[in-house]
């Protein structure tokens, strides 16, 4: 278990237990006024989110590799949830509460599923530009959604971003004033105090001061919405309502927070790693823990949790050392669900979507549009396309988007790759792209073609083609074609069959075929298959020089340079 793995490795003494405590205090009491404001975006009560910082929080600790992170109701997760569920049920209904932590068991056993068949890797298929352009959307639309509480109107629910911005510029007639400066002081003062210290609990000095505010002025009374009754005490044991049309409904919103939340969470947990260097990541483990926190957490109505950068940020730098900062966080948590939620009555829904909206916008990643822009236009037209369709089509359909795209331009490229004619440069032995270098000498004798990719049904009728281009350019042709595989680092049969027909081409020109630098794994592939001994054993050389040797002499190399054949046979293991 990493929980006590940390107690082995290292003396837990005074004062690591003491970085630790201030480190979950300072989380803990960040970490309170955000759940209860990301239950709002949710859909749900707040005491819904207090509960997800509960046995979501501890059971990470035990099992989670990471020593920092801070897992807990997030923004992204929380718009997730609350677009799909939403389709099923009105928000903030006892149906919609019951589907939204029924979702939560189903994210995590499917996370369960995926650590126990290894299949952390998974998450690869989910780009970086795709991921920054849904997380920059996604942001922008939970700002549109924090309209209503943060102008004080009365919006109807619109399934389209832009209408609910039209809406809202149409009626700013309407806008309550006392509510717009509860938000706008709520994000100034947040900002400010970020500012000044980082690790300073902002949104919750501003939360308290706007609710005693609320109170003493009865700001009720003039159109300000207050959070007002939020139960006391500790979450009981309750199985969650299941039946499979259910799982069925929530399967596509439970596959994109699945995905979405783990990237986030194992990112977060490795950017961690690699600053402190005192532990390492294991993918299936999170996978496990961030599964059986979810699990065992909706028995208890907590509510989907994923990992938050801001607050393990927080919690790093406030000096935590080991998850024992996230036990002490939840005692927070606990102290406040038995002693201060009739407190919250008075808090004014602005500042909860003022905290949301200060922790949203620094989500907008206009810094990864433009290194993109400049870097690779592809990845950038990936992102743009990924961020517009996750505004018109919805988070859902948006990320589903991107993830095509991207494997399209994989397959259009992956289906093009990269052919290089080399020539070898003056008074070396380096062989080198013509393009590159131009005034390099080229040879009559012999055509040396770099193929820079696997060769598979994808891109095989493109590799043939462009070998039977590249020798029809040459007048006269060659009297070798030399083959360099050094980047050829698989083929399939399909490969195989155009390489045979390349073979056959070529033996009616009277050119003869030569391979370099083939890997392994190829040449047992093309042993088993024949073609070795169809073209023979010894047109296989290491280097590019040793087969330009035998194609400039021939008649001398074959005793002169018999080592230099490279096929040789894979030496056995005594596991064999």
């Amino acid at each position: 278990m990493p929980f006590l793995q940390v107690f082995k490795e290292k003396k837990y003494n005074r004062s690591v237990f003491k970085a630790d405590s201030i480190a979950g205090v300072t989380v803990g009491v960040i970490l309170i006024p955000q759940a209860i404001a990301y239950a709002l975006l949710m859909g749900v009560s707040p005491i819904y989110g207090l509960y997800a910082c509960l046995v979501p929080l501890l059971l990470y600790a035990f099992f989670g590799t990471s020593r920092q992170l801070s897992i807990g109701p997030v923004a992204v997760t929380a718009i997730l949830v609350m677009s799909g569920v939403s389709q099923l049920a009105e928000p903030f209904t006892e149906e919609f509460i019951e589907l939204v932590v029924f979702s939560g068991f189903l994210i995590g056993v499917l996370q369960l599923m995926m650590s126990a068949l290894r299949m952390g890797f998974l998450v690869n298929l989910i780009s970086q530009p795709v991921i920054s352009g849904f997380i920059s959307a996604a942001a922008i639309i939970i700002i549109v959604s924090q309209l209503e509480q943060g102008l004080g109107l009365d919006i109807p629910d619109f399934k389209h971003t832009y209408e609910t911005i039209g809406y809202a510029i149409y009626h700013l007639s309407e806008v309550n004033l006392i509510t717009l400066g509860i938000c706008l002081f709520s994000i100034v003062g947040i900002t400010v105090l970020k500012k000044w210290k980082n690790s300073f609990p902002g949104a919750l000095m501003v939360l308290v001061v706007t609710t005693l505010i609320t109170y003493f002025f009865d700001l009720e009374n003039k159109g300000v919405a207050l959070i007002k009754e939020v139960p006391s005490g500790l979450p009981s044991f309750a199985i969650p309502e299941m039946s499979y049309d259910t799982m069925v409904a929530l399967t596509p919103s439970v596959l994109t927070v699945t995905f979405i939340g783990y990237v986030g969470s194992i990112g977060i947990a490795k950017s961690m790693e690699m600053k402190k260097r005192d532990h390492t990541i294991r993918p299936n483990q999170e996978l496990f823990a961030l599964g059986i926190a979810k699990v065992i957490g909706a028995f208890f109505q907590a509510v989907p949790s994923s990992g938050s950068y801001s607050r393990t940020a927080i919690n790093d730098k406030a000096g935590a050392k080991t998850t024992v900062s996230s036990f002490v966080a939840a005692l927070m948590v606990i102290f406040s669900l038995l002693f201060l939620t009739s407190f919250f009555y008075y808090i004014p829904k602005a500042v909860l979507a003022a905290i949301i909206l200060v922790s949203v916008l620094s989500l907008i990643n206009f810094s990864e549009a433009n290194y993109l822009f400049r870097l690779r236009r592809r990845d950038f037209i990936v992102m743009i396309i990924t961020f517009v369709g996750t505004l018109v089509f919805g988070v859902e359909n948006g990320i589903f988007i991107g993830v095509v795209l991207s494997f399209v331009f994989l397959q259009y490229y992956s289906a093009r790759p990269h052919i290089a004619e080399l020539v070898n440069i003056p008074q070396t032995t380096y062989y080198r792209n013509i393009n590159r270098f131009p005034d390099a000498v080229q040879s009559e004798v012999y055509l040396i073609i770099r193929f820079d990719n696997q060769l598979y049904f994808g891109n095989s009728s493109y590799f043939k083609d462009a070998i039977l281009e590249f020798i029809s350019n040459r007048n006269p042709l060659p009297s070798f074609l030399i083959l360099d595989n050094t980047n050829m680092h698989d083929i399939d049969s399909t490969g195989l069959h155009v390489l045979e027909d390349i073979q056959q081409y070529l033996d009616g020109l009277d050119i003869q075929l030569l391979m370099v630098g083939t890997i392994g794994p190829v040449r047992d592939f093309l042993k088993r298959s024949g073609f070795t001994d169809e073209l023979g054993e010894n047109r296989y050389y290491l280097t590019i020089s040793d087969a330009v040797d035998y194609a400039e002499n021939r008649t001398q190399h074959k005793e002169k340079h018999k080592a230099a054949v490279q096929f040789n046979e894979k030496r056995r293991s005594f596991l064999d």
